[in-house]
């Protein structure tokens, strides 16, 4: 069964502040010693931790502390909940629904002699039940086919016929996530609502099947300009490749939620070939939806086989 998580952003103060932050301190070195026990060991002495942190009724958590004297308590923490992630948190509840949840604290500080901390819940549920109650479109009756290219300050996206014509084309911006300093919980929150719109274009212009480049094999070949030594390659990068392959992977999790298939093809020659140049001069485009349009065409060529 495959599993998803959630984040689900707080802030706290006070003694709850103090809990969190002990606990926090106490699990870094007791994690230190177990893997010191997994070393030299086969097996860990437990497969099965107890459950501290708990989902209760009005999207709260109760949550497990650990103060530095080694007494123990229960802390209520109230995290911001979006109204999509209203009715997953409720079936998980009501539903009894088996999930994993975690507390990550993400900065900490002392402001008019109160200690705060800002932090995530993180909830891990089955995959099946988060598509059952997160779906945007329930029916999708489209026909066509999509393409996109993904860079790091905007996604584009180029639709086709079954007969291969171009029927349309946009491109999503998030050029303010690129800012030096800009935050990067912020950044993917951008980002992520371009996704949406993204997918939600595709399904009002008919899109069924998305094609997305295959991120396992761009992988593959930025090792293979590495051994070529060709370092000026604009896939090169090691971060913009993380960076894109983990926009693509989020586009291929959220397609489901609007009825949308995806569909990989191989990279190679999307971006800089004789291909791409002519199809760019054909149409007029930029390069990047140029990039898209061989995409969906190279889609629609593989499913047509």
């Amino acid at each position: 069964m495959d599993y998803l998580t959630i984040r689900l952003p707080f802030n706290v103060d006070g003694d709850v502040a103090k809990g969190l932050l002990s606990t926090a301190w106490l699990f870094r070195v007791a994690a230190h010693r177990v893997l010191a026990v997994a070393k030299q060991m086969q097996f860990l002495p437990s497969t099965n931790p107890a459950k501290s942190i708990t989902l209760k009724q009005n999207h709260e958590f109760h949550v497990t502390t650990v103060r530095y004297d080694g007494s123990i308590s229960r802390v209520v923490i109230k995290p911001t909940v979006s109204r999509s992630y209203r009715e997953l948190l409720n079936a998980v509840l009501f539903e009894r629904v088996k999930y994993m949840g975690r507390v990550v604290v993400r900065d900490y500080g002392v402001r008019g002699s109160q200690l705060w901390v800002h932090g995530e819940v993180q909830v891990t549920v089955p995959m099946d039940v988060y598509y059952e109650h997160m779906v945007r479109r329930r029916r999708n009756a489209g026909k066509l086919i999509g393409g996109v290219d993904v860079n790091t300050n905007r996604i584009n996206l180029a639709i086709i016929d079954e007969e291969g014509e171009l029927r349309d084309t946009h491109t999503f911006w998030f050029s303010e996530v690129t800012v030096r300093g800009f935050s990067k919980h912020n950044a993917w929150g951008i980002i992520g609502m371009r996704i949406h719109e993204l997918l939600d274009y595709a399904y009002r212009h008919g899109v069924k099947t998305l094609f997305l480049e295959n991120p396992e094999i761009l992988g593959k070949l930025r090792l293979m300009w590495i051994k070529n030594g060709d370092r000026k390659h604009e896939n090169y990068n090691h971060k913009v490749s993380v960076f894109r392959n983990s926009i693509i992977e989020r586009i291929a999790l959220k397609a489901p939620l609007y009825g949308i298939e995806v569909k990989y093809v191989n990279p190679r020659g999307t971006t800089n070939s004789t291909e791409h140049d002519e199809l760019m001069k054909k149409y007029g485009l930029d390069k990047h939806t140029t990039s898209a349009h061989l995409t969906a065409l190279r889609g629609l060529k593989h499913q047509q086989k």
